[in-house]
């Protein structure tokens, strides 16, 4: 499920013992303490109330899309299309765990937690002018929970019914009162309207332009090459505090690039107005043109405290020849990262030693006596290492370290079964050839794929690299049609359901699932269930950290980089806030600045 869809930031505990707080007419729920913004705020302090609305942005997209409708499996939606729908609440960006009434002007959750309640605005329209009703909210979620993509399925699993409780009152129930993540997940839910959709097929792609109730719509379509969105200028939630200040550009067009070379050569050229810089390589050495140095493009480095994620090569344990996790860690055994920053990436990149990293989450050191008592009824089911010591990806650091690792990667390999004969991996009782594909949708990671299949190589394994286009690599990730890709899961501050999607056995069997890896774990279930019924942040934290730890040791990943910064390349002709968000870009904040796009 892409991120965007749907954001997981939970609710607080308010009072001891009670797994979850009542906030009769409340305006927001947070996960720890107050929220930051009281009933009566005007605006978030990371946007300027006064910047000017107008003027037009240009920004690419790699590969292609086929649909305008980003709520099911089917088809690659077009970018930006979350900016159409508006949702119950809006999240803040300077608070990890807080939500803000947006369509609902009042939040109730149940002392008990077995149910949260929303008061929907008056005001509310969708963009024909049609009321956003109660009865829109109970036929989106009904209909996503049947029709919608697989993941939503999930995260509305625990919803035992939703009831229409007053004429704009909308309650949602819940099959029990451990899942405090509930009262946000709900809230964060877009919704559709009901009307438009009553003569279409909701689980069919589609390219008509969809109505929604956000901040724009879409105003222009070429599928496959472009797509053009339009401030809407008569939206009906311009004026409230969560949107004051934001949503600034009359126009925000995504021009489609085959690949990220020629996506910056485009850029360079002027075709596109602000980039987002991912590949060291090139803010090293790309930006070194007559418009840079003349201040007509700006470069800006934007530090943020968002957790960083794990991006690596994730091995598809579905795979016979990758369920053994010595031989997953004799592949992470032959990834030269040091050689891969020092020559690729300029020593640009931090190496990536947790699915948490970036954030107090992150297991770190010896495990914490919280998680031993978490990890203590497993013992007998995780590696000793798990309780010795923080998790260390492979390194090729001092003498002979490539030659060392790649030592122990074939001691690993034998020990799994596998030997070598006239150069080749072979399995000792099956004869099967060790030999997999490595599947990209960006050429630009083959160039760090290929000196690792010449590493792979060295041990025996025939290994192949392989760059598809947009749409035939996402069928292959829906249908876990792969057997090592490079993919990237994010993670928040307040992890919680979404870890279902990530690792565990049930989203392993469920197409179009973030289970990559193909985990299935009776002892990462049991993680993941402890981190949605953590019943304050203290044992959030622990538990997290746990899962984190089991993860590692799994081998399933064969670990990247991250920076736990923003790098923008931008044309000279916008402005932005003094004050950046922690957890977000925040571009949705900037503006176009009429006078330096004159001088340009």
């Amino acid at each position: 499920m892409p991120q965007r869809i749907v954001r997981t930031f939970v609710m607080a505990l308010g009072l001891i013992g009670l797994p979850a707080a009542a906030l009769a007419g409340g305006h927001a729920i947070a996960l720890h303490g107050e929220p930051k913004y009281g009933p009566d705020f005007e605006h978030f302090d990371y946007v300027n109330p006064d910047a000017p609305k107008g003027g037009a942005v240009r920004l690419s997209a790699l590969g292609t899309f086929d649909s305008l409708h980003p709520y099911i499996l089917r088809g690659v939606p077009a970018q930006g299309l979350s900016q159409v729908f508006d949702s119950l609440t809006e999240n803040s960006a300077d608070e990890p765990f807080t939500e803000y009434g947006l369509i609902a002007e009042t939040i109730e959750v149940d002392p008990e937690g077995y149910w949260v309640r929303f008061d929907l605005r008056p005001e509310a329209r969708f963009h024909d002018g049609e009321p956003i009703t109660v009865d829109d909210v109970i036929w989106t979620f009904e209909t996503l929970r049947e029709h919608g993509h697989p993941s939503l399925r999930s995260y509305y699993r625990d919803v035992e019914r939703v009831e229409r409780t007053g004429e704009r009152q909308v309650t949602f129930h819940f099959a029990g009162n451990e899942n405090a993540e509930l009262p946000l997940i709900v809230g964060q839910m877009p919704v559709l309207p009901e009307h438009w959709w009553a003569d279409r097929e909701f689980d069919r792609t589609a390219l008509d332009k969809p109505l929604g109730s956000g901040p724009y719509r879409v105003a222009e379509v070429r599928q496959g090459r472009h797509i053009v969105y339009e401030r809407v200028e008569d939206y009906w939630a311009a004026d409230l505090p969560v949107n004051r200040g934001r949503h600034n550009f009359d126009r925000i067009r995504y021009d489609y690039y085959r690949d990220a070379d020629v996506a910056l050569e485009a850029f360079r050229a002027g075709e596109y107005d602000f980039r987002p810089e991912n590949i060291a390589r090139n803010w090293a050495n790309a930006y070194d043109f007559a418009a840079v140095r003349e201040g007509r493009v700006q470069r800006e480095e934007i530090a943020h405290e968002i957790p960083t994620g794990m991006q690596g090569f994730f091995i598809n344990t579905r795979r016979d020849r990758f369920s053994d996790p010595r031989v997953r860690e004799a592949l992470s055994l032959a990834f030269d990262f040091e050689w891969t920053n020092r020559n690729l990436f300029h020593d640009g990149y931090t190496r990536t030693r947790s699915y948490f990293s970036n954030s107090e989450l992150a297991s770190d050191g010896p495990p914490s006596a919280e998680e031993l008592e978490i990890l203590e009824p497993y013992r007998d089911q995780l590696p000793e290492a798990l309780f010795e010591s923080a998790f260390e990806p492979p390194s090729t650091e001092g003498d002979r370290g490539l030659r060392r690792n790649l030592r122990q990667a074939a001691a690993l390999l034998r020990e799994a079964g596998w030997v070598v004969e006239d150069g080749r991996l072979v399995h000792g009782e099956t004869g099967e050839r060790m030999r997999f594909e490595v599947l990209l949708d960006n050429a630009s990671f083959e160039r760090v794929a290929l000196p690792w299949r010449r590493n792979l190589e060295r041990l025996g394994m025939e290994v192949s690299v392989r760059t598809v286009d947009t749409s035939q690599y996402q069928s292959r990730m829906d249908e876990f049609d792969f057997d090592i890709t490079v993919q990237l899961i994010g993670q928040s501050l307040s992890p919680g359901n979404e870890q279902r999607n990530y690792w565990s056995c049930a989203a392993a069997e469920t197409p179009g699932s973030r289970n990559y890896a193909g985990i299935c774990d009776e002892v990462v279930d049991a993680l993941i269930e402890r981190i949605i019924h953590a019943p304050d942040r203290d044992t959030l934290v622990a538990a997290t950290r746990a899962l984190d730890r089991v993860l590692l040791h799994g081998h399933y990943v064969v670990p990247h980089w991250h920076l736990p910064a923003f790098r923008l390349a931008y044309w000279d002709k916008f402005d932005r806030p003094e004050t950046s968000p922690k957890y977000a870009l925040g571009f949705d904040t900037w503006w176009y600045d009429e006078e330096r796009a004159a001088e340009l």
